[in-house]
């Protein structure tokens, strides 16, 4: 598989190396910031953007107790600034996907309508914010012909596959 290299500005306003696949999966690594790194822990998170399903799902290094394991998704929108430069923004809905069961939690709904209140968003923004954060629930956190939950139905999403295990990202 050819990959082709990019660059993604973060949310914590850092420029970080990664790559793109032919399926359009982004895969990039950020620095954990010093106020937010553990002893004795990785101080890089890997960062998957699936920019067709609107999210960037991010198995952070900073978890522990109950969710250490857990993945973080962010309900974003991807700007290509230039070829291979890419922004993220983040649009305040956020899932948290714990790793002892099956179990998701919705957060931040609260930010989305402040922002969308305080006009930082419009109304095709948010109703888009919405409907991608169902659409990735349903996709690939609910079954809805499971009585009990037993196991994610595309969790993680199978297209993270070709990225998930690559070697660290060395900057350009």
């Amino acid at each position: 598989m050819i990959l082709e290299e990019v660059t993604v500005l973060h949310r914590t306003n850092q420029w970080c190396p990664g790559v793109r696949t032919p399926g359009n999966v982004i895969a990039y690594d950020v620095p954990i910031l010093p106020q937010w790194q553990a002893p004795g822990r990785p101080t890089t998170d890997r960062c998957f953007v699936l920019p067709d399903e609107g999210v960037q799902l991010t198995k952070p290094n900073t978890f522990t107790g109950t969710y250490e394991g857990g993945w973080y998704i962010d309900l974003i929108d991807l700007e290509e600034q230039h070829p291979n430069r890419l922004i993220v923004h983040d649009l305040y809905v956020d899932l948290l996907i714990s790793p002892q069961a099956i179990r998701y939690d919705l957060l931040d709904l609260d930010e989305l309508g402040d922002a969308l209140q305080a006009g930082a968003i419009d109304t095709l923004t948010a109703v888009k914010v919405l409907r991608n954060t169902q659409a990735f629930i349903d996709r690939h956190l609910r079954n809805p012909n499971q009585s009990a939950p037993t196991h994610w139905p595309d969790f993680p999403p199978a297209a993270l596959l070709p990225v998930l295990d690559l070697p660290p990202f060395e900057p350009t």
